[in-house]
């Protein structure tokens, strides 16, 4: 699925565009026991009831896409006669109506999906009939295909907080009363998936609100597909595949890890038009190999690094931009500004003592001359025609340098104007 995939259905989650058949649920508790189930017509449900069910549904389809939403694949043994895709392909077909499939797909999920709390299982049903299109993107007044799919949402349902309120009936001031409340979306998925404006019965569309700790066990046991890392969990997963090699001095590893970050930053590609998504850029072992050595890492280090990488990664090779912290990318500019400044004023001292002193010749015991340093603690800049007139005097015992000075003439001391 693509991005634009996604907003042509999430679009249509709207009152004068919604085609939502059948809404089917189940109210679970922690004990995993199902409190209460129930399925109504979509359309016949009251206004207030059918825009929160709506706002669910969008955010199943929020988010970034191979972050929040994952294209699952399933093998072909699932494919099969009693596999997870059949039974949601005969889920879809009954539309929502079976009450036995219903209860079975409730077990499916409350045996597979791991939560600790009360929670919703809502499926919708929905047929959206895809218009055909012009290759300027015109719509036609025809049909090319109905697309029939299920979405699911799996909402944590929490407890409010206990808090005073005003109690109408005793006309007072007590106690609220706390109420069981259906959160956004924690999880949930489509089916089939909706790629290039067209079913893909062979994919659903995973979505996760946590990207650190998505459902790998439902991913994988519920709906029998193999597991899928997120950007968030690939770029977590690498950096602690190279801190972990790079040494314990947190410091140093740091400024390692935040020039390669910064290494890794420069590979993404950047295009002008902003409408235009630029291709991705696979990391591949050979570009970390070149990321590693332009960022100072040994090579013992850097084989150790290769090797893991390939090994956690397999084939599901990342992004650049899935490796990229901004954040770190950011921090790591300041420190090398920091590290420039430090130097330049090294540098400012030190030319800046070579001013104060100049080499002189200093005979040795054998009478051969040995550069030595001598500091002027009067260093004198006049314009060149008043060095002529510079002259020693000795002035009340003490050796004094004269510099005539005519009565338009003025001087400036240690950088301060002074009036002779």
């Amino acid at each position: 699925m693509n991005k634009k995939d996604i907003l042509e259905l999430k679009r249509r989650f709207k009152k004068d565009a919604c085609t939502f058949t059948r809404l089917c649920g189940c109210y679970v508790d922690a004990d995993r026991n199902k409190v209460t189930t129930f399925g109504e017509t979509f359309l016949n449900l009251e206004d207030e009831e059918f825009y929160k069910y709506l706002e669910i549904a969008k955010k199943v389809m929020s988010g970034t896409i191979d972050n929040n939403i994952l294209e699952l694949e399933f093998p072909t043994a699932e494919e099969a006669p009693g596999g997870r895709q059949q039974f949601l392909m005969g889920l879809r077909e009954s539309a929502l109506k079976n009450d036995d499939l219903m209860d079975t797909f409730y077990d499916l999920v409350i045996e597979n999906y791991s939560y600790v709390g009360n929670y919703l299982i809502l499926v919708f049903h929905d047929a959206y009939d895809v218009m055909t299109k012009t290759s300027d993107n015109n719509k036609l007044d025809e049909s090319e295909e109905v697309y029939e799919y299920l979405l699911c949402a799996i909402c944590p349902v929490t407890l409010t907080k206990p808090g005073l309120g005003y109690r109408e009936d005793e006309n007072r001031i007590g106690p609220r009363i706390r109420d069981w409340v259906v959160g956004v979306p924690d999880t949930g998925f489509v089916f089939p998936a909706f790629t290039d404006r067209s079913s893909d019965i062979h994919s659903v569309m995973f979505y996760t609100r946590d990207t650190k700790t998505p459902h790998a066990e439902f991913m994988e046991s519920g709906l029998g597909c193999g597991t899928k890392l997120t950007a968030t969990e690939k770029k977590l997963t690498f950096q602690s595949i190279v801190k972990e090699v790079i040494g314990e001095d947190e410091e140093e590893s740091d400024a390692v890890f935040g020039d390669i970050q910064e290494n890794l930053n420069n590979m993404i590609p950047v295009t002008e038009d902003e409408t235009v998504e630029p291709e991705p850029v696979i990391v591949t072992r050979s570009a970390i190999a070149d990321v590693l050595a332009e960022s100072g890492v040994t090579e013992e280090q850097a084989a150790v690094i290769e090797n893991t990488y390939e090994n956690v990664f397999g084939e599901e090779l990342p992004e650049a931009g899935q490796l990229v912290d901004p954040k770190l990318v950011e921090a790591n500019g300041k420190r090398k500004e920091k590290l420039e400044l430090v130097k330049q004023v090294e540098n400012l001292k030190q030319q800046l003592e070579e001013t104060r002193s100049v080499p002189v010749s200093e005979g040795d015991a054998d009478g051969e001359d040995v550069p030595a340093v001598k500091t002027y603690d009067v260093i004198l800049r006049v314009k060149p025609e008043k060095v002529g007139q510079i002259h020693s005097q000795v002035i009340d015992g003490q050796k004094c340098l004269v510099i005539p000075m005519d009565e338009d003439e003025h001087a400036a001391v240690n950088g301060v104007n002074t009036t002779v």
